[in-house]
């Protein structure tokens, strides 16, 4: 889906917005460019038109580290697309709760999803206003199913269950998509915990997919790249290790062929595999 530019109503003054984006509650938030954020620096690599200044030069940067980057981005996409056509083709799921969704771009989880069953349900979450701007005005359902939106942390699971629920039906099986988002969670937050409780609020039968970037591939590239994102940016990312993402996903099984490199999770076909994505990847089943 081609992605648009913000909306004329919205114009950069001084590094902001200068107006505020209202939130599906009536709230007013101020978009900050004066810094890099690291859903706009992904919108880059990804050929987007909703980034700024300060976006590009931190991806620039960051391809200048690891020239790998951006084709290892669009192929972290491209699992996004191979795994929910799994999820919504063969294992029948009919509903997706996608938490770090990033400013909409080409094949969206629901779009994928129904594509395959125009029943699906889809909730996306995400706290970045810019990204939840763009969602509101490009992710709209096909008739039959349901595309919401939530401004929520990953951190606050609880709130995010409570609002999906509105949404989706949790007694029936969900598929929690955790794309390209853990990174963004340090270790004294508990990223293992808080996929614990997201997948002990969903009922047998439900799935987690995740990607995440390694520091155990490609090694010297990465980590330079890891380095040079933690220097440019507020937020600090932790790319971790095969063992550490396995670790995410205990208690549940493992689908074939198990956790390994984003583009060798169910190629569909040598071009998938060519690509040079540095990223751990993944489906498991709660049974």
């Amino acid at each position: 889906m081609p992605r648009g530019p913000i909306p004329e109503e919205m114009s950069v003054s001084s590094g902001w917005l200068s107006a505020p984006v209202p939130d599906e509650g009536g709230r007013l938030s101020e978009i900050d460019t004066s810094v890099a954020h690291i859903a706009r620096v992904y919108d880059y690599w990804l050929g987007g038109k909703d980034n700024f200044a300060p976006d590009r030069a931190v991806a620039q940067a960051a391809m200048r580290e690891d020239p790998n980057v951006v084709e290892g981005v669009r192929g972290n996409r491209a699992f996004l697309a191979r795994a929910v056509r799994y999820l919504a083709g063969q294992a029948g799921v009919r509903q997706f709760l996608d938490i770090g969704t990033g400013i909409p771009a080409a094949d969206n989880t629901h779009e994928v999803a129904q594509d395959i069953a125009r029943e699906c349900r889809v909730v996306y979450v995400d706290n970045d206003p810019i990204v939840l701007a763009h969602a509101r005005a490009l992710l709209t359902s096909e008739p039959g199913g349901a595309t919401a939106y939530l401004d929520e942390d990953l951190r606050d699971v609880a709130e995010i269950i409570r609002a999906a629920a509105v949404t989706l039906d949790l007694t029936q099986p969900v598929a929690v998509m955790l794309i390209g988002i853990l990174h963004c969670i340090p270790d004294e937050d508990d990223p293992a915990g808080i996929v614990e409780r997201l997948m002990s609020a969903v009922p047998p039968g439900s799935y987690l997919a995740i990607s995440h970037p390694a520091n155990d591939i490609n090694s010297p590239g990465v980590r330079r790249l890891a380095s040079r994102l933690n220097e440019l940016m507020p937020m600090k990312l932790r790319f971790r290790s095969r063992a550490e993402v396995a670790a995410f996903f205990d208690g549940l099984e493992l689908l074939e062929p198990g956790l390994v490199r984003g583009p060798e999770w169910r190629p569909d076909s040598d071009a998938d595999l060519d690509n040079p994505a540095a990223v751990w990847a993944g489906v498991a089943r709660k049974n």
